[in-house]
């Protein structure tokens, strides 16, 4: 008796192997997909009105911002979609223009965004431009090597606002989206 309960019991544990067990697919991981997104300031520039009043001509600052990261294989070959936030406020007295060019690797001019602001205060402008599928093309992100801000006075040098501190502030950030697997 004690025999025929051990090989029944064996062969209840064998019939429940077999019967709960599925075979296992281990190809599911092709149909996988991984798409993170990633956030990032790009930069932040604050003019007070002093300082504008201060530089003669209409340009009253110029800056190239490096930006190698565009041209890392690991984000060129998988960047999928991408959208740039701007964020431009003016409190001084005088009416700007902001122009944002970006250049390729021997400073050829692959986009340009340009902002005009009238005298402050005014709200703050926010613009959103995207890049892939639904905007602007991604090898204009891909190819950029550098940002060149270039600020411009419209007005003139000796007006002043009656705001406290008053300043242009431009900040940038993006986020984009990469295909990991």
């Amino acid at each position: 008796m004690r025999g025929l309960n051990v090989i029944l019991l064996v062969l209840i544990g064998l019939l429940m192997t077999v019967s709960c067990s599925d075979e296992q697919d281990f190809d599911q991981i092709d149909d996988l997909t991984i798409t993170p997104s990633y956030e990032t300031s790009v930069f932040y520039v604050k003019a007070q009105e002093t300082l504008i009043n201060r530089v003669a001509g209409i340009n009253f600052f110029t800056q190239d911002f490096n930006f190698d990261a565009f041209e890392e294989p690991f984000f060129t070959n998988r960047v999928l979609s991408g959208v740039l936030t701007y964020e431009l406020e003016n409190t001084t007295s005088k009416p700007i223009e902001i122009r944002l060019e970006f250049l390729d690797e021997v400073e050829n001019v692959l986009d340009i965004e340009v902002f005009n602001m009238d005298a402050g205060p005014t709200a703050i402008l926010q613009r959103d431009v995207a890049y892939g599928a639904t905007g602007k093309s991604l090898d204009i992100i891909k190819a950029t090597s550098e940002i060149r801000l270039t600020a411009i006075n419209l007005g003139n040098n000796s007006s002043e606002s009656t705001l406290e501190d008053p300043a242009i502030v431009l900040r940038s950030s993006a986020e984009f989206t990469l295909e990991i697997k």
